[in-house]
């Protein structure tokens, strides 16, 4: 059995840690997109820099143009390492009061983000809307 130290999540420090957000566009078409983001310090980054840093990378890197036209406001934990898995494959659809970080000036850290957390960044909107009938798929 692995020992506790290698477990990915406690790899490395909260100051040094890889994340990756899940840029979802569409709920009833699974259509989402992954941005990978290392050397993140979670100790001193918030909720609100995150969502800037995404933001930014969406706007200046080349292959988001679809994504372009969404309004992202919102972040949630879709799963941390070593942890429980969802069985929806495009968000969480559980404990939306724990796992929605809403409280734009918490630290990272202070929220239970941990190094190969996994993150959703939707639109709220539409995320409520999904959630009337998270079964209904388009394809």
């Amino acid at each position: 059995m692995a020992e506790v130290e290698d477990l990915t999540n406690l790899a490395k420090p909260t100051s040094d840690a890889t994340l990756t957000v899940r840029c979802i566009k569409n709920f009833e078409y699974r259509t989402c997109k992954n941005i990978v983001l290392q050397h993140v310090n979670l100790e001193t980054s918030t909720v609100g820099d995150l969502k800037k840093l995404v933001l930014e990378r969406i706007h200046t890197q080349s292959g988001w143009k679809p994504y372009l036209n969404v309004k992202f406001d919102t972040l949630k934990v879709y799963t941390v390492a070593h942890g429980h898995k969802t069985m929806n494959l495009i968000i969480n659809v559980e404990d939306d009061d724990k796992l929605i970080l809403n409280d734009e000036d918490a630290v990272l850290a202070w929220q239970g983000i941990e190094n190969e957390t996994e993150l959703s960044f939707f639109n709220m909107a539409d995320y409520s809307e999904f959630k009337k009938h998270p079964d209904m798929m388009k394809w």
